[in-house]
């Protein structure tokens, strides 16, 4: 989340929308001025880094050395000269050409920790937007779609 914030206050990242789960992220995002492309270059990298170093560094996590190989491994079947890899190479992303879709891809993330069981109700994720669209503030700041826009 943090290099989520910071994108947003150095590198023109516009957030929309946001889940965040223990194996993957949805993010509806914009941009006023960087391309799409640097921002999640960056986002990736710098949260590859941090996560890296808070793994290697905490002695007491019984499965450090195990994750730590595991990064290695990845980055070795990779064409980069990385010694550690977190994030999947490629990027799935999807535009989202009308209000109408873009309304549909925000109810797939702000459901989907339902339906991955994880919590009851959608506005009960802490790590998500969600709560923000039931007039909330969460964890992030985001730019709400107008719902009129649909």
């Amino acid at each position: 989340m943090d290099s989520i914030k910071h994108c947003q206050a150095t590198k023109d990242l516009e957030l929309y929308d946001w889940f965040l789960i223990t194996s993957h992220v949805h993010l509806i995002i914009g941009s006023s001025g960087n391309t799409l492309s640097n921002i999640l270059r960056d986002l990736k990298r710098h949260t590859s880094e941090e996560l890296h170093k808070a793994i290697a560094n905490n002695k007491t996590e019984s499965r450090r050395e195990w994750m730590l190989w595991l990064m290695e491994r990845a980055a070795k079947k990779t064409s980069n000269d990385a010694k550690f890899q977190l994030w999947q190479p490629e990027n799935h992303p999807i535009e989202l050409t009308t209000p109408k879709i873009a309304w549909q891809k925000l109810e797939y993330t702000h459901y989907n920790p339902v339906k991955a069981g994880f919590v009851r109700r959608k506005t009960d994720s802490k790590y998500s937007s969600s709560i923000d669209y039931s007039r909330y503030n969460g964890l992030l700041n985001i730019i709400l779609l107008d719902p009129m826009m649909i």
